[in-house]
């Protein structure tokens, strides 16, 4: 019979921790605000409830073209740095900077046709270091970037500026398209290199002919290539035809080059053309 195991020693002795002292108290941090969230680029305007906003911008050649969007207006920017702009007369709202305008007083035979024609021959030049704000509209504001190698022709009313390296022309409609077409005798030609900054009733559709014939029923063709063969002629072949169908004159867009189309007016527009015309009927009411 075997002997029983020895029992095991005793574990060592282990002193007792050494006494940690509590951490020293630590106020707590002051309040920090939340940043404030940065503006839309346009800025705030001060003392408004709205925010300005730029929708859209092209810049070279030391000019910066810019729409700015506020509430239900878009208004046109142009910023200059040592660069001449040209602006349709109006059209100036207001310019903050060095800037100077320039006005030449056209020729006799020019203020003859700008009688003739309503079509207005003095388009002011504004040079310096700046920017130029243009008069607001509900309607929309695009841009053309010229390189030299077009020639466009726009719809009247549709011009607002152009920079320094834009010619600007005037282009001549035969009687039958400026009687029936609705876009006048005269309308403004513009070439060269540079940008150009065009009104129109809502968004504009860029639609490229290649050979292919453009038929429009209605005045919303903002502008086209000098390319083009435009004409205007009866929706059918016969006259009595044409009163019947209801679709009278149509404008036929055909050949190679580009049409701007804005083919919906924005909602604004859109209210403007149904109330305004209400308001000025009853206007005429009540005067009776």
């Amino acid at each position: 019979m075997s002997a029983p195991p020895a029992p095991a020693p005793p574990p060592a002795f282990q002193p007792p921790p050494a006494f940690q002292p509590a951490p020293a108290f630590q106020p707590p941090a002051a309040f920090q605000p939340p940043p404030a969230a940065a503006p839309p680029r346009g800025g705030a305007s001060s003392g408004t409830s709205g925010v300005r906003t730029t929708t859209k911008s092209l810049a070279s050649y030391g000019t910066a073209f810019e729409v700015i969007e506020y509430e239900m207006y878009r208004m046109g920017k142009i910023n200059i740095q040592g660069t001449s702009v040209v602006l349709e007369a109006g059209q100036l709202h207001y310019w903050l900077g060095q800037i100077q305008m320039q006005a030449n007083a056209p020729s006799l035979g020019g203020m003859a046709k700008s009688f003739l024609t309503k079509e207005r021959m003095v388009r002011p030049i504004y040079s310096g270091y700046g920017d130029i704000y243009l008069e607001p509209t509900f309607g929309d504001i695009g841009f053309l970037d010229l390189a030299g190698n077009e020639i466009w022709i726009l719809d009247k009313g549709s011009f607002l500026a152009s920079d320094q390296g834009v010619q600007l022309g005037m282009y001549t409609n035969p009687m039958f398209n400026s009687f029936f077409g609705g876009e006048g005798m005269f309308q403004t030609q513009v070439s060269g290199v540079g940008k150009v900054m065009y009104w129109s009733p809502g968004p504009v559709e860029r639609i490229e002919l290649q050979g292919q014939t453009l038929t429009v029923d209605g005045n919303f063709a903002v502008g086209r290539t000098a390319s083009l063969d435009y004409r205007v002629e009866k929706a059918t072949k016969g006259l009595f035809s044409s009163m019947i169908s209801g679709e009278g004159m149509v404008s036929v867009f055909s050949g190679y080059g580009s049409v701007l189309l804005a083919p919906m007016p924005n909602r604004y527009m859109t209210l403007l053309g149904q109330f305004g015309g209400l308001h000025a009927a009853i206007r005429s009411i009540s005067r009776g």
